[in-house]
């Protein structure tokens, strides 16, 4: 028994200090006192062009380094992702090494959206249902090298569910997130910023149903998420949704803040065709009043 103990300790310490350090990574408040500028683009989806395209409008430098990428903000900026890296598009892995490198360096945030947490789960052998979208990224990820693979799932895994900066004055999620969930580290605020506020349903075309969150939102903050596409980024409320569904053949969208300006590219192809049409922003907005 004593042996057994002995053995153990070790064990139980390790997976200790793994579950502080994820915390750590997942902590929504850990950049809250982050002020300045942030440039935050909407889903990219493995469109590595449109992304390399839309750095270049905003007055980011960008050089090749192999594989990899450098990239330089203009003075004062920070770029940020609303997550769904992966999935449908061209180029993920570059995508991937775009966004890690500038993690790494300091120059870019970024938060989990449901696709880059279903690709988590289908690296680390979990039960996931993979997509043709989620297909085409296995396909390409396969072409990397393994230590590369192990890589992308230790950063994806360890994506924070959404982010508060400046003060509390913006937040960044992927699917949004209502104000008495913000800050918090709960599994309800991480499930609600990944995927939406879900009814449990099913639409016609068999994807989920949403309840519309942003319609009732009255926070201080402002939200600023992706997730569900629309045609131009939208507005609702002290909330903005980015998704102009570039992989569908729409657009890369960005929002630089605070100026609240949008700079937008369109897509080069309709690199996975979508299962319903984006919807006119004028019937989302009086779908949700």
């Amino acid at each position: 028994m004593a042996r057994r103990e002995k053995k153990s300790r070790p064990v139980k310490k390790r997976k200790g200090a793994a579950r502080r350090k994820l915390g750590a990574s997942r902590d929504p408040l850990a950049f809250r006192a982050k002020r300045g500028s942030f440039d935050i683009v909407g889903d990219v989806h493995g469109c590595l062009d449109e992304l390399l395209a839309l750095l270049e409008a905003m007055n980011y430098g960008v050089e090749r380094a192999g594989k990899g990428f450098t990239v330089t903000p203009p003075r004062g900026r920070t770029l940020a992702f609303v997550g769904d890296l992966v999935d449908r598009g061209p180029a993920a892995p570059g995508v991937l090494r775009l966004v890690m490198g500038m993690a790494q360096a300091g120059t870019a945030l970024c938060v989990a959206g449901n696709r880059d947490a279903e690709l988590v789960r289908v690296l680390r052998g979990g039960a996931a249902r993979v997509t043709r979208g989620m297909t085409r990224t296995l396909n390409q990820l396969a072409k990397e090298p393994e230590r590369f693979r192990a890589a992308v799932t230790d950063f994806l895994h360890r994506l924070p569910g959404h982010l508060v900066l400046d003060e509390g004055r913006l937040v960044i999620a992927h699917a949004g997130l209502k104000e008495e969930l913000q800050g918090r580290s709960s599994a309800e605020a991480r499930a609600l910023a990944l995927h939406g506020d879900l009814t449990g349903e099913k639409d016609a075309q068999g994807l989920p149903v949403r309840r519309a969150w942003a319609a009732k939102y009255r926070g201080k903050a402002l939200v600023v998420h992706g997730h569900t596409p629309v045609r131009e980024a939208m507005w609702l409320n002290n909330t903005v949704n980015l998704d102009t569904g570039c992989a569908y053949g729409g657009y890369l969208t960005a929002l630089r803040y605070p100026e609240r300006k949008m700079v937008s590219i369109p897509a080069k192809a309709v690199y996975y065709p979508p299962r319903r049409p984006f919807p006119p922003n004028e019937k989302l907005r009086q779908a949700r009043k």
